[in-house]
């Protein structure tokens, strides 16, 4: 799995309705909750980006606390998107990727398109 501390922003109530969550298993057996961050294409092939899924409120006791609007630093993970169907219903299973090659120029990639999306937040 892909890891890298990309910023991701706080999550808003519209936001939080919509986001797609799913539950997974880490190497060392811990369950975990994953959020969809986006789906790409490279190659003619789908993968996803998976972050660690936060509620976005803060835990702290302070009475004038700000911040927790700050941008906060999360693991991001990149997976092989593979559908299938299961009891004729269409799923999405989540493979890692195995190849240390294809894996670096997918990192490339999605380093590319958050660079792109952070240059459109800024016009």
């Amino acid at each position: 799995m892909y890891c890298d501390d990309q910023p991701l922003g706080g999550v808003g109530a519209a936001e939080e309705e919509t986001r797609d969550l799913i539950e997974g298993v880490d190497e060392d057996g811990n369950n975990v909750l994953l959020e969809v961050v986006r789906y790409f294409f490279y190659n003619g092939e789908e993968y996803v980006v998976l972050g660690e899924a936060h509620d976005g409120e803060c835990d702290c006791e302070c009475e004038h606390c700000d911040h927790h609007e700050e941008e906060e630093a999360v693991n991001l993970y990149i997976m092989k998107v593979v559908e299938s169907e299961e009891d004729g219903e269409e799923i999405e299973e989540f493979l890692p990727v195995e190849d240390e090659d294809l894996l670096e120029k997918l990192i490339e990639v999605v380093q590319a398109d958050f660079e792109a999306d952070e240059e459109l937040d800024d016009e």
